[in-house]
């Protein structure tokens, strides 16, 4: 069994956290973001109810504060009729309590009233248009606001003589208010009618603290339900079968919720049982923490699969005697630090202590213009260490793949790095120790990882697919290197020279002279762009059109993406944007950025740059939040720049099936067909890539469910996601043993 708490008095431990960000200068952007998201804890909020009724409701969370109000959507509200109608109660609020007056106000119509307390009475209750209040012999009294100005005043009568109020209840109902009292050691529970003061007891030994909820047709005291309305005299019946605490009574159904106890594996659901036929119901499951009853007789709760999806759900009785709910209000999770964040193929990746204790790499969606679209996803399981070295002015050591997956760094206790991989679920991560410390990621594409180690080793790791751990496929003198696709980039013998090889092969497939007057320090390369430095003098050479371009080589650290170019100047903070996609370098301010943030590292510590589509996102200023903004720079014509097509496995199934994958430049929606020797298409799959990477699931069946065998003939047709030049089309043969 495992314990569940009562959300709605428990503080979140976080919360307090939420106070420490730092006091910076927020983002100044003059390109204008074009969406904004926030790394989010995946722990529920917890609120409070502290007024609920016709037209809305107002809560507050753990931190406190004066609460938010929230209006029913497409409800409309009880007219106005004054405190001679309490049904129109249900939308009244107490905004004032001072000395010997209490204020009321109807909300929709903001129409007030004041109730003037008698000397010698107390206030001890208020709902709707009523105010219970006792005198100094002991009695109850009911008050309400008159037209004139004056003060009704309503004697309670029925309450047993030398009964001893303990305490006072309200409910979903503006005529009643709950009275627990003792009297010869037995304690009671009855409601005050304040339409003519009459007090009944309906349940009799109960605990000295009872749950009791109530509405104008139930009382449900310690699990035991009269009906309002019975003959004086009525036996309750006992409710049970229904888990956690008494919560509302809506209609003819109980409701309960926030358990205790819970079994291992479970969550806590809002449960019901009809109080007329018997017959129990789940509500909504997960639901805990925030549940109460309304005025107007229906229940809010708080329920959703998790903090990202949090709501607020109002329930009302059906005229079958049943229960409706209805989304009214999403409840914003806390935000959380942002201890890294990387871009590629369209996806945010963003690290911070989501799941509470541990960090997690989390994600959201960007459409082709860079707004996103979707939730904050879970990309990665808990994760104990840390992306920030100890020391090192480039943290976090992340670097976004392209194929919906992060590398990032981390160092063992012994100071030992090792590279590790995460993305393709939630439960999985990869891993390949370096052997060495001090260490750097200095780039990566797809399946390869670069890592410069501080020994002076520079190596390659692979991670071929989610399914394995990488393993380090180049060890060789660190120099300035780059990685895309399947090449590899190095300086040549000659000055100014740099050298790609094929990682799978080893040969060599261009050599170019880029025009450096000198042998570079730095090296990048992004689909047919290399950037080089020497330092005080940095260019691109596109090996499109064999020409060299100067750029800026002032103000460190420098990011290569499609077409431009993205440093960011440290004494400024100003994050500038080098478009040389015409041959002609051109460069802006595209946002000063915050002065100081949660990380004072690289291109990767305040800000990213999708290599695979062009977006632009970076730390605002607000404690939590990313904004994206796009470059403005077309991209190039889709291309893939790597491919894994191994056979089919020998008696592939569902279980085991075909997964090749097809590493684009760019995001894209993909139709990939099989056909066999007669040309006849056995299968048909299409969907969107991964980041920029296509993959593709095949079972080795024909769509009718027939087993295939022998050769057969793929062809994948990629359209490019943003519409910018012609669809890609590739084709080869895999065998199904």
């Amino acid at each position: 069994m495992t314990r569940s708490r009562r959300l709605a008095t428990v503080a979140l431990s976080g919360a307090v956290a939420l106070t420490c960000a730092l006091p910076i200068t927020p983002a100044q952007a003059a390109d204008s973001p074009v969406g904004t998201v926030r790394l989010s804890t995946e722990k529920r909020v917890e609120i409070e109810y502290t007024w609920a009724g016709a037209s809305g409701f107002r809560y507050r969370g753990a931190s406190g504060g004066s609460g938010t109000w929230v209006d029913y959507p497409d409800v409309v509200p009880p007219a106005h009729a004054g405190p001679d109608d309490l049904a129109s109660g249900t939308d009244v609020v107490i905004t004032g309590l001072s000395g010997s007056t209490v204020t009321q106000k109807h909300r929709s119509t903001g129409t007030t009233a004041t109730v003037t307390i008698p000397s010698g009475q107390t206030y001890k209750a208020a709902v709707g248009w009523s105010v219970l209040t006792q005198d100094t012999d002991g009695a109850l009294h009911v008050l309400r606001a008159a037209a004139d100005g004056t003060t009704t005043d309503v004697p309670v009568t029925g309450l047993p003589a030398d009964a001893q109020i303990t305490a006072y209840g309200t409910g979903g109902s503006v005529r009643r208010l709950a009275v627990v009292h003792t009297l010869d050691g037995t304690t009671s529970v009855g409601l005050v009618d304040l339409a003519d003061g009459a007090f009944r007891t309906y349940v009799s030994g109960v605990s000295a603290d009872p749950q009791i909820v109530f509405n104008d047709r139930w009382i449900v005291a310690n699990w035991k339900a009269v009906r309002v309305d019975a003959e004086p005299g009525t036996q309750p019946t006992t409710v049970t079968g229904l888990p956690g605490r008494l919560e509302a009574v809506v209609g003819d159904q109980v409701l309960a919720g926030n358990p205790d106890i819970l079994p291992v594996g479970t969550q806590p659901a809002l449960n019901a049982r009809s109080l007329v036929t018997g017959a129990a119901t789940t509500v909504l499951n997960p639901s805990f923490g925030g549940i109460g009853p309304t005025l107007d007789g229906g229940a809010l709760a708080t329920a959703g699969p998790s903090s990202l999806d949090w709501n607020v759900h109002r329930i009302m009785p059906t005229q079958d005697g049943g229960l409706a709910t209805e989304k009214v209000n999403r409840i914003q999770p806390y935000a959380v630090g942002v201890q890294g964040l990387a871009l590629a193929g369209g996806e945010l990746f963003l690290y911070g202590a989501t799941p509470g204790a541990s960090n997690r790499f989390s994600s959201f969606q960007l459409d082709a213009t860079g707004r996103p679209t979707g939730q904050q996803t879970p990309r990665s399981p808990g994760l104990s260490e840390t992306t920030c070295l100890t020391g090192d002015a480039a943290c976090p050591q992340l670097e976004a793949l392209g194929d919906g997956r992060v590398a990032y760094l981390w160092a063992g206790s012994e100071g030992q790095e090792t590279l590790s991989s995460v993305g393709l679920d939630t439960t999985t991560v990869r891993r390949e120790p370096t052997g060495d410390s001090g260490g750097r990621i200095a780039g990566g594409s797809g399946r390869y990882v670069l890592y410069n180690g501080g020994s002076g080793t520079q190596k390659v790791v692979d991670f071929p697919n989610g399914t394995t751990d990488g393993e380090t496929t180049l060890s060789r003198a660190r120099t300035a290197a780059a990685v895309w696709g399947q090449v590899m980039w190095t300086p040549g013998s000659t000055q100014g020279a740099v050298v790609g090889k094929h990682l799978k092969t080893g040969q060599t497939v261009a050599t170019v002279a880029t025009g450096a007057p000198c042998t570079p320090t730095d090296i990048q390369a992004v689909n047919t762009w290399l950037y080089w430095s020497c330092g005080g003098t940095a260019g691109i050479y596109d090996r499109a059109t064999n020409r060299s371009i100067t750029v800026p080589a002032d103000n460190g650290p420098a990011r290569l993406a499609d077409g431009f170019l993205l440093r960011e100047n440290r004494t400024t903070h100003e994050l500038l944007l080098t478009d040389f996609h015409t041959g002609t370098a051109a460069t802006r301010t595209l946002v000063k950025l915050p002065t100081a943030d949660q990380n004072t590292g690289g291109s990767n510590g305040r800000w990213a740059v999708d290599r695979f589509g062009g977006h632009i996102a970076y730390l605002n200023g607000t404690y939590g939040e990313v904004s994206i903004v796009p470059s403005g720079v077309p991209a190039s014509a889709l291309a893939q720049t790597e491919a894994q097509t191994d056979p089919v496995p020998a008696g592939s199934t569902a279980m085991t099936p075909w997964q090749p994958v097809w590493q684009l430049n760019k995001p894209a929606t993909w139709t990939l067909t099989l056909s066999n020797s007669t040309g006849t298409v056995v299968r048909t799959l299409t969907g969107s890539t991964k980041g920029a990477a296509v993959r593709a699931t095949w079972d080795g069946y024909w769509a009718d469910g027939r087993r295939v065998s022998g050769t057969y003939t793929w062809k994948l047709t990629a359209e490019p996601r943003d519409h910018e030049g012609p669809a890609l089309t590739a084709t080869g043969t895999t065998t199904v043993n």
